[in-house]
C-alpha cells in the first residue's frame, strides 16, 4: 500500500505530541502492510466523510483517509473523536 498524505494532515500532524506522532507512525506501518489488521479498527464513514475510512491510532485518535486505488491511500487528517466529528 502506498500513502499520499495531504497537508492538512501532515500540519496537524506535526502539532502531535512526540508520543503520539510515534503511535501514529506505528500505525502506518501496520497499514502498509496490512490495512485490515484488527488492531486499526479500519472502518468506513458516514456524513461529511462519507466516501472515507478511519482508522485508530489510539482509543480517541484516528486518522481519516480514502482509498484511490487498490494499493493507494490519500491520509486526509487526523485528530481526536471529538475534533473530526464535530
Amino acid at each position: 500500500m502506498r500513502l499520499v498524505f495531504s497537508s492538512r494532515f501532515v500540519k496537524k500532524y506535526r502539532k502531535l505530541s512526540t508520543s503520539l506522532r510515534g503511535k501514529t507512525d506505528d500505525r502506518l506501518r501496520i497499514f502498509i502492510l496490512e490495512p485490515l489488521h484488527p488492531l486499526l479498527d479500519n472502518h468506513p464513514l458516514h456524513g461529511k466523510y462519507g466516501d472515507c475510512r478511519s482508522i485508530s491510532i489510539t482509543g480517541d485518535v484516528r486518522a481519516i483517509y480514502e482509498l484511490l486505488a487498490e494499493d493507494l491511500a490519500y491520509f486526509i487528517t487526523i485528530g481526536t473523536h471529538s475534533e473530526l466529528y464535530e
